[in-house]
Order: structure tokens, then sequence, then C-alpha cells
């Protein structure tokens, strides 16, 4: 959201006087870029620079706090003059030029990098290039639950039934062998995958659309 300024903080910013932005609102150059009356009237800084042909520096754009930044700029510049004097008693200490980014313009830069992938991410899944992993994990815990209980009431209580008839033997006894032996197979199994899964790299394709 473009920043909401009164008459004198417009002027300031664009660098007019107060009666000239009087002037441009009665003659209508700034219709469309205001709300409100009199004291009460609050100008959007964008629509009115871009109706006047003015282009705005980022720090105008950011707010406040880039205009404070812009404030040190100016004081670092005015500073040059000072430039290989011998420093003064206590002067010796090493400082960071004002012109480096300041913690509020790298907060806002983070939080620029965090919308765009927000927005990527949303137009990644409307498109349907993926889904969240936890759906995925969720469905597959599902399958191979379902999956397993087919196996030890169908699998493994035919095959008892088979051994017993055909062998000749208790049909519980080859029924709680064969069980035994399956759940032996599948702690196995398990431990093996969920070391696999641990171990897991991405992909060079999913390495390069990385969130």
């Amino acid at each position: 959201m473009s920043r909401q300024l009164n008459t004198t903080e417009l002027a300031n910013e664009l660098n007019l006087s107060k009666g000239r932005i009087s002037q441009l609102v009665r003659d209508g150059r700034l219709d469309g870029c205001f709300k409100g009356d009199g004291r009460a009237r609050r100008f959007d800084l964008v629509s009115a620079a871009e109706k006047l042909g003015q282009r705005l520096d980022p720090a105008q754009m950011l707010g406040n706090g880039a205009k404070t930044r812009r404030s040190l700029d100016e004081i670092e510049d005015t500073s040059d003059d000072d430039a290989g004097k011998p420093p003064r008693d206590g002067e010796g200490a090493t400082l960071l030029s004002a012109k480096d980014p300041s913690r509020y313009e790298l907060a806002r830069t983070q939080e620029l990098e965090e919308r765009a992938r927000r927005a990527r991410r949303q137009n990644e899944s409307e498109e349907g290039n993926w889904v969240l992993a936890s759906e995925v994990h969720s469905e597959t815990a599902r399958q191979i639950q379902m999956e397993i209980a087919s196996i030890e009431s169908s699998v493994l209580r035919g095959g008892a039934r088979r051994i017993a008839d055909e062998l000749g033997v208790d049909f519980k006894e080859a029924r709680a062998i064969l069980t035994q032996v399956w759940r032996e197979y599948r702690g196995q199994r398990s431990e093996q995958k969920t070391a696999e899964a641990d171990a897991a790299t991405l992909s060079p394709s999913e390495d390069e659309v990385d969130f």
C-alpha cells in the first residue's frame, strides 16, 4: 500500500509548496490521488507522483523508516568534507558506512522475498504441480495400513489354511508361524525404509524449485 500523506507531507516529498499542491487540486490535476477534504485530505504518494510525472526513489515509497535512512545518507554526504582529517580523541573506532543496508532495509527485503515465495507456492499449488507433503504422507500411510490389513486378514489366513490342508498340520499353528515371520519382516523393512528416508536428498529438479 502506498503512503497516505497530508498536504504538507506531500509538498515536502515532491519538493513543491503547499500552495502549489492546493492549486493542483483545484485544477483537477490530482483527481483520483486523494480522499477527504480540507485538513482531512490524504494523498496517495505514488499516484500523485505519477500524475505529475515525478519519479520516486525507493526510500520515498517504503515509508518513514526508509525516509530516515535517506536522511542518514544525506548526513554521510555532508561529512565527506572531514575526510583525511586526523581523528580526535576517542575517534579511532571503525564505523560502518551510512550507505550500508540498514536493519529496516534488510527486514523489508526479507519480507518482500517471503511474499514472492508465498505467491509462487500458491501459483504452483493452483496449477496442480505439487501437493502438500503432509497430505501425501497421510494418504500414503492410509494406503499402506489398508494393504497390511489385507495381507494379515486374507493372505496369511489363506496361506495357513492351505498349509494345514495340504500338509495335515494344525491351522492355528501354521497361521501363528506365518504371522510371526511376516511381522519380523515388517519390522526389518520399516527400519530400512526409515533410514533411507532420513538419508534422502533433493533431486536436481526438486532442488531447482525448492521453496
